[in-house]
């Protein structure tokens, strides 16, 4: 797996808060104060499913990352009862590590993986610049980031210099937590996938050896992606065997968005997030000196700039705007001290604010602005030099002034922090995207969680950061949100197994925001988002405690998806671990008892099955309801279930036709069952596929 280390990424004038953020490479890639109350989650209320859960108490949350930083704040022990009798793990000790000491009733589990790392790595495991630790001490700051979210105890007055001040804690503060380090802090940061004694492949067996109930996993393989039953996939064969044995597995979608078939971590048995943002942002005032204020973005908490120049560094040559292009800005020193610099950026590429800061800073400004594509990621610029966001609309407003006034002066105000309405929520342009590009009729990604400006824990080696924690944004802050609202519901419901945990998540997610309002995906340009953005929607945590149906799946279900994907049977068996032969005629991948319907090829009238198990009222009665996508004409028998006592199974049939008869896009829709108390709803895909007959001229 390839880390890269975090680069401060910027957010749009209208947007939410934005973070740090980890960008996916080669090998497997690592990809909070407000965004448990926005996900209806609040310590406050004594009704909801953190408190029916009991925080998460008893629950062993497993995490494959870079390890943990033990003095945080976040994993302290206090009011914490014994560890779990059926624990099976241990804390190892190691370089600054002392088991004794660094583990406790929070952390229960600590160990170290390296040899794949060794074997397969050719450069030095440490260097002056990378410093990292031969044990399961975290220097990096992933791994720490992602657990304090997932299971951190309660911190408070956190915040970065008064930005996003709150309580920080985890979604499950009383579960417990497993640390597996198979993440290296060295130059592209790696966890070794290519050795037989992978690091992370070893780090999922002693898991599952252990005992976790949950595994958290922000990682991935990058592209060219492995299929589900190559060795190489070390995520998608070793959490194979986690899910067969009742463990949930929680993985990032990747950060490789906002362009379609980048969701990575695809297989079915495991549960993909992408990342939204939340009902917060960081507006920041940007005062021209014609007294117009703009509102920019910025995690700002330096000085304030009082009305001082502006300037726009124009080129005298064939191409004016070239000099003002920020991935290569161009600055003649002697018209840029003291004063503030606005710049473009190009598309697509991600500009880095902290180079261009440092260009700007070199050449003796005090600040930058930064017009780009609308996108909600952003973070602070280091020494509290201001670097703020606006889109290209606000910025072409400001270069407008600049160009027609003879000494332009703007005022850059300190970061305010704005939460609630009007803020939207996104899916954020990081997000991967689907559809699967190696199992298109499978939904991906599943579900989506916040994972933009998530203010957890980090170690102080963090080179932005404040009391011991910081902002982060990616994929990977999300996964750790979705990994507690499995923990607290492993905990209500331990006997579910990990499909009905999956089912029960992606049928009752939140289409709107938690305030009714539409959930957008970022792109170019912004649109309502989709299944292929969210899956299910955006996590709804209480609503999942009680689906009423289940999609359930086990291991047979598992071996359908591989010999409907045309596996060979020989790979399938070494897979599951048992001998198995693939059914003669191949079984029809659209009848994988899936949450979801994907059909990427609709050519003909097609049929699929589903079966749904009563986890509500054991007399219940569900009927249809049908919101078919464009075009599609769909129809389902039958059109009421009926449960009781000896009924807890029905089965039912789809049939899907279409009237379009061009190869067109993907249309949605969706197919929900309800009983007047439970909506349980899957979402639909549908492509149609016309096959062109040709005649010899």
């Amino acid at each position: 797996m390839e880390l890269q280390k975090p680069f401060h990424h910027p957010s749009k004038s209208t947007g939410s808060e934005g973070v740090l953020r980890v960008v996916p490479n080669r090998f497997h890639t690592l990809q909070t104060t407000r965004s448990w109350d926005y996900l209806g989650l609040s310590s406050h209320s004594p009704t909801n499913l953190f408190h029916e859960a009991n925080l998460g108490d008893g629950v062993i949350i497993g995490i494959i990352d870079t390890g943990v930083w033990p003095e945080s704040k976040a994993f302290t022990d206090e009011d914490l009862g014994p560890i779990p009798s059926r624990w099976k793990g241990q804390c190892d000790s190691g370089q600054a590590f002392n088991a004794t000491t660094d583990c406790n009733k929070k952390i229960i589990g600590a160990r170290w993986f390296i040899d794949g790392f060794l074997a397969s790595n050719k450069q030095p495991f440490n260097t002056s610049e990378n410093p990292d630790y031969l044990s399961p001490r975290d220097s990096f700051g992933h791994g720490t980031h992602t657990s304090s979210t997932a299971a951190g105890s309660f911190v408070g007055n956190v915040s970065y210099k008064s930005i996003g001040l709150g309580v920080a804690r985890g979604g499950a503060p009383r579960a417990r937590l497993a640390h597996y380090k198979a993440c290296w802090n060295v130059p592209r940061g790696q966890c070794a996938s290519a050795d037989v004694s992978a690091d992370v492949l070893r780090a999922l067996d002693q898991a599952i050896h252990d005992g976790v109930d949950v595994l958290l996993l922000s990682l991935g393989t990058g592209f060219p992606m492995f299929s589900d039953v190559d060795e190489r996939d070390l995520i998608a064969t070793g959490s194979f065997h986690a899910v067969a044995n009742g463990i949930v597995v929680v993985c990032a979608a990747a950060n490789a968005g906002p362009s379609s078939q980048t969701v990575q971590n695809t297989a079915p048995w495991i549960l993909t997030v992408a990342a939204s943002t939340i009902d917060r942002s960081f507006p920041t005032s940007i005062t021209l000196g014609n007294n117009k204020t703009i509102w920019g973005q910025a995690m700002f908490a330096g000085k304030e700039i009082g009305f001082t120049g502006l300037m726009y560094p124009e080129s005298p040559e064939l191409i004016p705007t070239a000099a003002g292009v920020c991935e290569s800005l161009s600055l003649d020193n002697n018209s840029v001290v003291g004063k503030v610099v606005l710049c473009f950026t190009t598309v697509p590429i991600r500009v880095r604010p902290t180079r261009v800061s440092s260009v700007v800073k070199a050449a003796g400004g005090v600040g930058v602005i930064i017009a780009q594509s609308p996108r909600s990621n952003l973070a602070p610029c280091s020494d509290d030099f201001p670097c703020i966001v606006v889109d290209y609309e606000l910025g072409t407003e400001i270069l407008f002034y600049i160009r027609a006034t003879s000494s332009p002066t703007v005022k850059l105000s300190l970061s305010r922090t704005l939460v609630g309405k009007p803020v939207s929520t996104r899916i954020d342009y990081f997000s991967s995207r689907g559809p699967s590009s190696i199992a298109p009729a499978i939904l991906k990604p599943d579900i989506a969680a916040p994972g933009v400006s998530i203010l957890a824990a980090i170690t102080p080696m963090y080179p932005i950061m404040d009391g011991g924690f910081s902002f982060g944004s990616g994929t990977s802050m999300a996964t750790p949100h979705v990994s507690a609202v499995v923990a607290l519901i492993k905990s209500i419901h331990p006997n579910w197994s990990p499909a009905a945990i999956k089912s029960a998540i992606i049928t009752t997610a939140w289409q709107t925001d938690p305030s009714g309002e539409p959930i957008f995906a970022e792109g170019s340009p912004r649109k309502l988002a989709d299944p292929f953005d969210y899956g299910g929607g955006l996590i709804n945590p209480n609503r999942a405690r009680n689906p009423g149906l289940v999609y359930d799946m086990g291991t047979d279900d598992y071996i359908h998806y591989l010999c409907a994907m045309g596996y060979n049977s020989s790979a399938i068996s070494q897979l599951v671990d048992n001998s198995t032969v693939c059914p003669n005629p191949q079984p029809s991948i659209l009848d994988v008892n899936l949450p979801s319907i994907t059909i990427p090829n609709l050519r003909n009238a097609t049929s699929l099955g589903r079966t749904v198990t009563n986890v509500g009222p054991t007399n219940s009665v569900y009927r249809l309801l049908i919101e078919p996508p464009l075009g599609v004409i769909i129809a389902v028998k039958p059109d009421t279930l009926v449960f009781n006592s000896t009924t807890k199974k029905v089965s039912f049939d789809v049939s899907v036709s279409t009237t379009h008869r061009v190869n067109a896009g993907y249309y949605f829709g969706s197919l929900t069952w309800t009983d007047g108390v439970h909506i349980v709803r899957s979402p639909i895909s549908v492509r149609t596929q016309i096959i062109p007959s040709f005649t010899d001229d």
